[in-house]
């Protein structure tokens, strides 16, 4: 075997390398060496590992005509010499790497997140809304078998009602449709309901206009006063909707005797605490709005100070 110089082994002057390790390392020097762009001594055994550049990387660094497509993706869309922070300089190949990488997955998740189990039963509430009304008013709209399916469609609505929100918080299944269609489809089950009851003659309109006015200007005070803050909802506000669905459910069904007269008693609860919860509601609006105004205007008075 013909021996590699000692420079290019790694080895001391004067010896011969005549191992594998020997010759892997003179091919790494004569490569080093003949890189493109690479000047006399660049092969050199003064010069460490450290110190070689290889053609790749050299390549990108310089933007040079040559530069494979791994090269190009790697730049993202940030563009050349400029890193996805917007700071100056290109990301290294691992780094790029992986925060593109954990940014595309997080935007998969995002859009796919729409389609999950608290907005499926968001989604099946909405549905129920004219098959309730269909079955509501079937036959005349006092037949006992058509209002019992009524009164099944309107159970599942109310349970899902309960379930959904539960399962966006728990899971972080939180999503904008879910935001917007979750309360949309709470008043339609219930309007509907409402609106039926009243047109059969079963419940007083007053009660009907009570309650959904009140769901409707709670959703608009919210709307106004989200510039300053939330309101979260109160535990008054769900005792609230358990008691409508409780009471609307009871007229749903024809009920008779005894039942018919608890129903009233239940109906009468619920829209006591459909005004007492409103009004609660109007009173953290206008503290919430008070304490905004005085917030902004402290933080103007420091800055013009």
């Amino acid at each position: 075997m013909t021996g590699v110089p000692a420079s290019a082994a790694g080895g001391s002057p004067g010896a011969r390398g005549t191992g594998p390790r020997a010759v892997a390392r003179a091919a790494e020097g004569t490569a080093a060496a003949h890189a493109p762009g690479g000047g006399p001594g660049r092969g050199s055994p003064e010069r460490g590992s450290a110190d070689r550049v290889t053609p790749r990387r050299r390549t990108a660094d310089h933007g040079s005509p040559d530069r494979g497509p791994l090269d190009r993706a790697e730049d993202g869309a940030a563009g050349p010499g400029v890193s996805e922070d917007g700071g100056a300089g290109r990301e290294t190949a691992e780094g790029g790497a992986a925060g593109r990488g954990a940014k595309i997955t997080a935007a998969a998740v995002n859009q796919a997140s729409v389609w999950n189990i608290a907005n499926f039963l968001t989604m099946l509430r909405l549905v129920l809304v004219p098959a309730f009304v269909a079955l509501m008013l079937g036959n005349g709209g006092f037949d006992p078998a058509w209002r019992s399916f009524a009164w099944a469609a309107f159970a599942v609505a109310m349970i899902t009602d309960l379930f959904d929100g539960h399962l966006a918080r728990t899971y972080n299944l939180v999503t904008d449709f879910g935001k917007i269609a979750d309360p949309i489809a709470d008043k339609a089950i219930m309007g509907a309901a409402l609106i039926c009851l009243s047109a059969l003659g079963d419940l007083p309109w007053w009660v009907t206009a009570v309650i959904l006015g009140r769901e409707l200007g709670i959703t608009l005070l919210r709307f106004l006063v989200i510039r300053y803050g939330v309101i979260p909802a109160s535990r008054g506000g769900k005792l609230k909707t358990l008691t409508q669905g409780v009471a609307v459910g009871m007229y749903v069904l024809a009920l008779t005797g005894p039942l018919a007269t608890l129903r009233f008693w239940v109906m009468a609860a619920a829209v006591v605490l459909t005004v007492a919860t409103g009004l609660d509601y109007v009173r953290q609006a206008v503290l919430l709005r008070r304490r905004g105004i005085a917030e902004r205007a402290a933080a103007l008075k420091e800055t013009d100070g």
